[in-house]
């Protein structure tokens, strides 16, 4: 049901067992007001023109750690009281919510452990140890971040230190509402939706608490990685579910398990819950920085790439997309722009028998590639005793159109072999 078909009695009713009170957000509000920036709420010229309508931009990348996360790390550290304080503080995180800690943790002046995936990009690792200096200890453990967690919580209890939870803790998702008070204050228009990120569904329930409350007629849209539908997936099914396997590329939004507290709040409340795929998202990546100048990790793009897929419902109306955070390591640009080509039609493998004569080369680039075509990845063995040998050629095309002309011409050639961009795992074993 949406928010504008319930009357406050029903809200009430349908609650979960933990529903954030405008009260306690309020008193987040002020705890944390000596450390968190009050993000601008910039309208996109661009994204205006391009949906018909006004899209607001509320820029939580530019808080003190690049992102909305210190909000609750800082809230929930706030409240510890003298006896845990001097214990110390644990937590586990491959990004936002390890520098938010690790800021808390500093400012407070508290002890703080952070467990961290032994293969998280340096730069993040760096960059918490920035922000934490001598009141943080980094562990790296584990390959994957449900390593690093487990190994985190075994740790916290062998020691009495306080598991700071990255979005399932009431004190966390108090600090993340935070930013819908500030929504409620700097919008002159009621804002008729409201496209946040969901990765455990921290941010997403505290806005929810906000926003039932103070604006309800507001359509709040969820927005998740498609190789990561953590919450999508226990909506449809009712309950919370561990996914197997999940693409970890949207990292500060790829979950394998929402939290318990934080599902009945979105399940009950979103308008509605989506997935994005990474390579849309690598696309909005590059948009943004190309065009807006501004520069913000695959996570703190999600929201944006998802206005395409409201496109109709959004024309007219007061829009605002919550960008989460820029912690985004600049090593990735590679893979970003190949994802982005890929999910764009631009990209193409394939696998080329190439006659062992000379001049086959020379061939193929003169005869079979259009004028825009580009050969972009190449990989060739000779092997003298067969009459063809294979070799695994990436071209980037101008136009989606120029592919089906190009495999023709191969093929009239005896130049085609195998077209692998739809055969995952000989992809990723090739490429």
């Amino acid at each position: 049901m949406r928010f504008e078909e319930k009357g406050n009695n029903e809200l009430k009713k349908e609650r979960a067992v933990y529903f954030p009170k405008l009260d306690d957000i309020r008193k987040a509000a002020i705890t944390i007001s000596e450390i968190s920036e009050k993000t601008p709420l910039t309208d996109s010229i661009r994204l205006s023109k391009q949906f018909s309508s006004q899209v607001l931009l509320k820029r939580e990348d530019l808080q003190r750690v690049r992102s909305y996360k210190i909000r609750g790390a800082f809230n929930k550290i706030s409240s510890l009281t003298s006896e845990e304080r001097l214990k110390g503080v644990i937590c586990a995180s491959a990004g936002n919510h390890a520098q938010g800690v690790a800021f808390a943790c500093f400012h407070l002046k508290i002890k703080g452990t952070i467990y961290m995936p032994s293969v998280t990009p340096k730069q993040k690792v760096e960059q918490t140890k920035l922000f934490g200096d001598e009141w943080v200890e980094i562990v790296l453990e584990g390959d994957t971040f449900d390593d690093a967690s487990h190994a985190a919580k075994v740790h916290g209890i062998e020691t009495g230190k306080v598991f700071v939870h990255p979005f399932d803790d009431p004190k966390i998702i108090e600090g993340q509402a935070t930013v819908g008070l500030e929504l409620i204050e700097q919008t002159k228009t009621p804002i008729d939706y409201l496209f946040v990120c969901i990765g455990g569904g921290g941010l997403a329930s505290g806005l929810i608490s906000v926003f039932s409350e103070l604006s309800p007629s507001t359509k709040i849209i969820g927005v998740e990685p498609k190789g990561a539908p953590s919450m999508k997936c226990a909506i449809e099914q009712g309950q919370v579910v561990a996914l197997e396997k999940i693409d970890r590329f949207i990292d500060g939004a790829a979950v394998k398990r929402v939290g318990d507290l934080t599902f009945p709040i979105c399940s009950q409340y979103l308008d509605k819950m989506i997935t994005v795929d990474e390579g849309k998202v690598c696309q909005t990546i590059l948009d943004l920085y190309n065009r807006d100048a501004i520069v913000v990790e695959p996570a703190g793009a999600l929201t944006i790439a998802a206005l395409d897929d409201f496109k109709e419902d959004i024309k007219g109306k007061n829009v605002v997309c919550i960008i989460g955070g820029s912690n985004n390591d600049i090593t990735r640009t590679a893979e970003i722009k190949e994802r982005a080509l890929l999910y764009g039609k631009l990209k193409h493998y394939f696998i080329i028998r190439f006659p062992q004569r000379p001049g086959a080369l020379k061939e193929f680039v003169v005869d079979i590639l259009g004028p825009t075509d580009d050969i972009t990845h190449f990989e060739y063995s000779k092997k003298s005793s067969r009459e063809n040998a294979p070799a695994v050629v990436g071209i980037e095309l101008k136009n989606q159109a120029d592919l089906q002309p190009l495999v023709e011409r191969m093929k009239m050639n005896n130049f085609y072999g195998d077209y692998i961009n739809d055969k995952p795992d000989l992809f990723e074993y090739l490429v």
